[in-house]
């Protein structure tokens, strides 16, 4: 009993599927085995590689397994050969009891891609099994006034095997008075009975002993034996007779205990205590009924004892027996068959076949991603299982085979937006009331390289201050990725290029783990001012993915260059330089002018002019801005004929940065003698300094030259732009300051002729507040300048606008790209 309780499971699912296969004609089993039962272990049932079209190797590989329970219990796969085999015992009458036919579904999946088959596996019966009765040995009491023809029922045989197997027939071993007859029940059963055949006189024979066989079809047959002991009984000759021989009912499987199931009434013919009847359950009643139903032994009143449970027991046969209460004992028997109707009690219930694979986010639609099953304890209508996906999720359910199906893909998937889909699957029964079970099944989602790296910005300008120590930081880029793993590990790059003429990995270099940008050397402003870098930072994805960024990088000037005397030249040199005046000089003579040069830009260079010291500080004066050296007042008699001039030279920058001069003037009566002596003298020079002279005086005419060209070029461009847009006063060595109360454009040359720096004031040239400075200075062959604004209160159009109307002329047009708030790149082109 234990056994059979056990495997009552399979016993309802075997019966289940072979009532599908009945019904269902679009199911078709695609690959069938049919083995014996009883095999033994290791046996092979079939060739699955074959049979599934499947190579060895791919049975080992896709990982081919047994899904299903049954598979798992009573067979296995041999991966090595491809063969189904059995792995336990097979007892066909414990899995399918009394069933024509036992077939055991079996559903197998393969991995990568994953995929799912279906084979049956019928189990074919045995003769392993003799017919049994319920008991060894039956005791009738027969009163001895019983007549000729009376029957006696005796319990029926049970052979567990079915078919040609099944039991056959009934035997009686061989005697005077009774004889062995058979009545047929409602459902087709032969019932043996027992045939009084000769009047019994107990005085003669007071017991009776015969042998009852039972025998099946098998080949060999087999039988079974039951005793039959028969006592005779004095007269108490009417039996308790029930109104019928069998009864019929039917209870649903939810009826309470005390729920009242039918009244048996059996009448006997007799007086007093032989008329009276007792009811009770036949002897040979099985714990099953005794412990789900009780009777009233007066009334015949039997009512439910005990919970129903269709999925258990579908119906119960119930022997009962109505005594007399006469001497000797007479009985009545009846049957009773209670059939226990299905109700919707079982919610369905959702079975992950294959765990859930996680699945790449670039997977096309319809790629499988786990296998599902449903069922249902309950039968017919309430048995039947839908099951339902939100639409919601990207996945969809393909129904396979009867309650089988496979989650797909069903839309794009994104793991930066959903990493991990919790889904929600709902089953729902066709019973009333309906009935609903759910389960969450995780898919996560794995990460495909389809993300570039994202720069914080599009470009970075860094600010640099020339002379830095070498290996010092320059800038930090920083650039994320949403991919996750190595597709989202970021290396950083410099690519290469050009910065002039040298590949700019020899400036910089970059940490490609976290992108500080390092400097190679000390940069000179005066070499270099601005350069760009293309930095790239690029995933470890396969195929790798980049995205690049620019950084402006501005070289900042500091003031590290001091002035250079150009002229005089013996100044330069480091000499004295002698210079001649005639004592005849009023004030305001120009005696000598001193010039000098700075190689910083902007404030940094600045140069002024001041005398330092002086043999007659009255004498003479410095102009601060053109170093022109004059006379303050007319030359005395008593004034030292030979004075001597030291000139400082100071530039704008902090710290400040400065050079002398020495200048020898001698003062003479009749200046056109010491200029033809000196005509005389330089008339026999040496070659060499002829030589020096010649050059001079050619550097000095080239200059000029230039010089002159570029002041009239901007003199026109600024008298054209007047007529326009205002006037704008160029400020060169000579040139006063021009005063517009709008707006004041000032612009100073270097004496090769390209613009130094440009000065914009705002209309009150007094305010400091409204003014700004312009640095510029040339970056290429089209004269690109830096425009660097320290004021918030005038915006750059202003500035353009007046660099624009200084310059009228179609040949030369202004460019400019604002680069931050305080920086913008003008470009003059001609």
């Amino acid at each position: 009993m234990t056994k059979r309780k056990g495997n009552r499971g399979w016993r309802w699912l075997a019966l289940w599927w072979h009532h599908f296969s009945l019904f269902c004609s679009t199911i078709d089993a695609q690959n069938r085995y049919s083995i014996p039962e009883e095999l033994k272990q290791g046996s092979v049932v079939g060739s699955l590689a074959r049979d599934l079209g499947l190579g060895l190797s791919d049975i080992f590989d896709r990982k081919m397994r047994l899904a299903s329970d049954a598979g798992e219990q009573f067979f296995s796969v041999d991966v090595g050969k491809g063969e189904l085999i059995v792995k336990d015992r097979i007892d066909r009458e414990a899995l399918c009891g009394q069933s024509a036919s036992c077939v055991l579904p079996l559903q197998i999946v393969v991995e990568n891609p994953l995929q799912s088959h279906r084979i049956e596996v019928e189990i074919i019966d045995i003769n392993d099994n003799s017919p049994s009765f319920p008991t060894q040995e039956i005791n009738l009491k027969i009163p001895e006034s019983v007549v000729v023809g009376k029957r006696f029922p005796l319990e029926s045989a049970e052979d567990s095997d079915v078919g040609s197997n099944s039991l056959k027939s009934y035997s009686l071993s061989k005697n005077d008075y009774f004889s062995l007859k058979f009545k047929q029940t409602k459902n087709g059963q032969a019932v043996p009975e027992l045939m009084l055949e000769k009047p019994l006189d107990r005085e003669k024979n007071a017991v009776h002993q015969l042998l009852l066989s039972a025998l099946d079809g098998g080949n060999p047959a087999r039988s079974g034996t039951c005793k039959i002991i028969i006592t005779v009984l004095d007269i108490n000759d009417n039996f308790p007779v029930f109104s019928e021989n069998e009864y019929k009912i039917s209870l649903k499987e939810n009826c309470t205990k005390g729920t009242f199931v039918i009244k048996l009434t059996a009448i006997d013919a007799d007086d007093g205590l032989n008329g009276e009847v007792t009811y009770l359950f036949g002897s040979r009643t099985p714990q099953s009924v005794l412990s789900t139903f009780e009777i009233n032994d007066e009334s015949g009143e039997m009512l439910l004892k005990g919970p129903l449970d269709y999925e258990t027991s579908k119906s119960y046969h119930i022997d009962i027996s109505a005594k007399d209460k006469g001497t000797p004992e007479m009985e009545g028997h009846c049957r009773v068959q209670v059939d226990v109707e299905d109700i919707n009690d079982n919610a369905p219930e959702i079975v992950l076949t294959s765990k859930p694979s996680p699945v790449r986010e670039d997977a096309p639609r319809g790629t499988v991603v786990a296998l599902i099953s449903a069922r249902d304890g309950d039968s017919g209508d309430n048995g039947k299982v839908v099951l339902h996906l939100s639409k919601r999720f990207p996945f969809t359910l393909k129904p396979s085979f009867s309650n089988n199906y496979e989650l797909l893909t069903n839309g794009p998937l994104d793991r930066e937006k959903i990493s991990q889909f919790d889904i929600e699957l709902k089953a729902f029964d066709s019973g009333f009331p309906q009935l609903s079970s759910s389960t969450i099944i995780a898919v996560s989602v794995t990460d495909v390289n389809d993300n570039p790296p994202v720069f914080t910005q599009s470009f970075y300008n860094v600010y640099l201050k020339e002379n830095g120590i070498p290996g010092s930081i320059l800038y930090s880029v920083s650039a994320s990725d949403l991919d996750s793993g190595e597709n989202a590990k970021i290396s950083y790059s410099i690519l290469d290029s050009k910065v002039q003429d040298v590949s700019v990995s020899s400036y910089v270099y970059i940490n490609s783990d976290n992108g500080s940008i390092y400097s190679m050397h000390s940069f000179d402003y005066e070499k270099l001012k601005v350069f760009q870098i293309q930095v790239q930072a690029k995933d470890q994805g396969s195929p790798s993915l980049s995205s690049n960024a620019t950084v402006h990088v501005f070289i900042l000037d500091q003031n590290d260059n001091t002035p250079a005397v150009i002229y005089p030249s013996s100044a330069a040199l480091g000499s004295l330089s002698h210079q001649r005046m005639p004592r005849s000089a009023k004030a305001g003579h120009l005696v000598t002018k001193v010039t000098a040069v700075d190689a910083d830009s902007g404030h940094n260079a600045w140069i002024s002019y001041r005398l330092a010291e002086a043999t007659d500080a009255s004498l003479f004066t410095v102009n601060q801005y053109t170093g022109e050296v004059r006379t303050k007042r007319a030359v005395y008699e008593q004034d030292d004929s030979s004075q001597r001039l030291l000139i400082e030279i100071k530039d704008d920058g902090q710290p400040v940065q400065s050079a002398t001069a020495t200048v020898s003037i001698l003062l003479e009566d009749g200046l056109h003698e010491p200029i033809l002596d000196l005509r005389h003298k330089m008339s026999e020079p040496s070659k060499k300094t002829g030589r020096i002279t010649l050059y001079l005086i050619l550097s000095l005419a080239s200059v000029s030259v230039l010089s002159l060209v570029t002041f009239l070029i901007l003199a026109v461009k600024c008298i054209r732009g007047s007529r326009s847009s205002g006037s704008c006063c160029m400020r060169r060595s000579d040139c006063d300051d021009y005063k517009n109360p709008n707006r004041n454009l000032q612009i100073q040359l270097n004496t090769d002729g390209p613009i130094k720096y440009v000065e914009v004031l705002g209309g009150d040239m007094m305010s400091q507040s409204q003014s700004f400075r312009s640095c510029m200075s040339p970056m290429s062959e089209y004269s690109d300048f830096t425009l660097i604004k320290p004021s918030s209160t005038t915006d750059f159009k202003e500035v353009i606008s007046v660099l624009d109307a200084s310059l009228p002329d179609s040949t030369w047009t202004f460019e400019s790209q604002q680069v931050s708030s305080k920086n913008c790149i003008i470009t003059l082109v001609e």
